[in-house]
């Protein structure tokens, strides 16, 4: 039997310490867990309308450039919000705007529509506040295939702010940090 708690971060020590009893952790990394394939598979089966109610309204979508530095620089790999210009930084409204485009056909990079497959994993519940927000990050690899010969492999991590809403989870911001800083591919019309 593997036990998980939830685990605080200490950014000063880079330790980690548990924040939660291991049954309360458990119940809660189970739910999430789930909550993510089940995300996941919306994202595949291409039923972004249903993905988008995953969000709140107040949604900040972000996924910054990631920076070659040096070693001694490792804090400005990952720009903050508001400091470098992102590849997306998008609220609830842009992304409506976006799976409106696919609805049309008229989103020349995704017609015919993308097949993709993201897997998720490696779930860690970095805090849980008094009132039940969760701050949480993934590890994803996401594969794109695109007509007959494009293909396209991403792979990074999410972090995310979620809350608990009417017995499940709504997420009010998503950063994806990608492992490369320079995409090859032809477009990022997907989501992650």
């Amino acid at each position: 039997m593997v036990v998980v708690t939830v685990i605080e971060r200490d950014t000063e020590s880079e330790a980690f310490a548990p924040a939660a009893s291991a049954k309360t952790a458990q119940e809660l990394w189970t739910e999430l867990n789930s909550f993510y394939i089940a995300e996941a598979w919306l994202l595949d089966d291409r039923k972004m309308h249903e993905w988008l109610d995953l969000f709140t309204e107040d949604l900040l979508y972000f996924m910054p450039r990631r920076k070659n530095v040096p070693s001694r620089e490792a804090h400005r790999e990952v720009p903050p919000y508001g400091t470098d210009l992102p590849f997306f930084d998008e609220d609830r409204n842009m992304m409506l705007v976006r799976i409106q485009r696919m609805d049309s056909g008229m989103a020349w990079a995704e017609e015919p529509p993308s097949r993709t497959r993201h897997l998720v994993g490696n779930l860690v519940i970095e805090r849980v506040d008094e009132d039940g927000t969760v701050h949480a990050k993934t590890a994803f690899i996401c594969h794109r295939s695109h007509a007959e010969y494009d293909t396209a492999l991403y792979s990074g991590y999410r972090e995310d702010v979620l809350h608990p809403v009417d017995g499940s989870w709504k997420i009010s911001r998503r950063t994806i940090v990608l492992d490369v800083n320079v995409v090859l591919d032809k477009n990022m019309a997907i989501f992650f």
